[in-house]
């Protein structure tokens, strides 16, 4: 099988040739092919040719445009400080929606328009010409608390969500509305997945959650899957109060950060819901053994099989051993879903 067919046998429920491997790669693939992060994340050439280097080395069974949160924010207007070799990120200090009277005349770019998102939409469009129909091609959007936080700050969103609802449903509606625009643009230039990333909602608990947030992150895979696309659901950090919300919303995957037990996504979601996850990123794969990797993601797969996609629980890091980056694949490749 391919590697994009391996994906789509799991996601379809049927027993693939071995496990899917879709370990999130950013500054990793920077790294392999010997370019700093600030030129990976600013040049749709450079990011997809790092793209299918990792992939090809360490057998990804997906090529992903993801590089950093800030793409949106920056087209939306937001201060964004740049770095030479690590990832872009907002100025809080200076958050864009300081003034919450801001949102009613903020006019995002169309996707194709705005520097940053058009280099995400040609980054998709330059991978599907390198993997073609070999490996998934995932696109990438900010879900609706991150995008918030990223225009109003985190801390005010947090303090908002009680404070002014209200503001919180309109910023919420601003950004799902600009946010199925992206994913639509990224595929039509021929993304198979969108990636939504919503990190800011693990700092919610499960009411506030259902009542500020599902409706928002359900409208989005749906929107997706009408566009003929999958979607992946990417929320980083304890999502232990919300992972029964979380399995309930449709995406097809479902990312589980090694914070949250995997054995209770498995009971929360139910036994059809596509898992990816959870060994720890830095204390077991980077900083592990190769027999402390392999115990790990053996953990792993035992509590979410059978539907199941090697994974870590976050963005694979820098400096990680290739021998430990290896076991996730020779691990893949020697197990199937049954």
């Amino acid at each position: 099988m391919t590697g994009k067919e391996r994906i789509l046998t799991v996601i379809k429920g049927d027993i693939p040739d071995s496990l899917p491997n879709m370990s999130i790669t950013m500054m990793a693939a920077a790294d392999c092919i010997g370019e700093p992060y600030g030129r990976y994340a600013a040049d749709y050439r450079i990011h997809s040719r790092g793209q299918a280097a990792v992939a090809e080395k360490y057998d990804i069974d997906h090529v992903s445009a993801i590089s950093d949160p800030a793409v949106e924010a920056h087209d939306y207007g937001a201060k964004i400080v740049f770095y030479d070799d690590q990832p872009p990120a907002v100025d809080e200090r200076q958050a864009l929606l300081a003034d919450k009277s801001t949102l009613l005349k903020l006019k995002p770019p169309a996707p194709g328009e705005g520097k940053r998102m058009s280099n995400r939409v040609r980054v998709v469009q330059e991978l599907k010409k390198l993997v073609g129909e070999e490996k998934l091609v995932e696109g990438w959007i900010e879900g609706p608390c991150a995008e918030a936080s990223d225009l109003r700050g985190i801390n005010h969103v947090m303090m908002d969500i009680i404070d002014d609802p209200r503001f919180i449903k309109d910023l919420f509606e601003f950004t799902v509305q600009h946010g199925i625009e992206f994913a639509r643009a990224q595929v039509e230039a021929g993304a198979d997945i969108i990636g939504v990333g919503d990190a800011a909602a693990s700092l919610i608990g499960p009411a506030l959650y259902e009542e500020f947030v599902w409706n928002y992150e359900k409208r989005i895979v749906d929107a997706v899957h009408e566009m003929g696309a999958l979607a992946r659901l990417h929320i980083c950090g304890n999502v232990t109060d919300i992972l029964e919300g979380m399995g309930t919303l449709g995406y097809d995957i479902v990312d589980i950060d090694s914070l949250a037990p995997f054995d209770k996504a498995r009971r929360d979601s139910g036994p059809d819901q596509v898992l990816c996850g959870n060994i720890d990123p830095v204390r077991v794969l980077r900083n592990g053994t190769p027999d402390y990797v392999l115990e790990e993601i053996e953990t792993c797969f035992n509590q979410a099989r059978p539907n199941y996609i090697v994974g870590a629980g976050c963005e694979v890091p820098r400096d990680t051993p290739e021998e430990n980056f290896m076991v996730l694949t020779d691990f893949a490749r020697s197990r199937t879903t049954k």
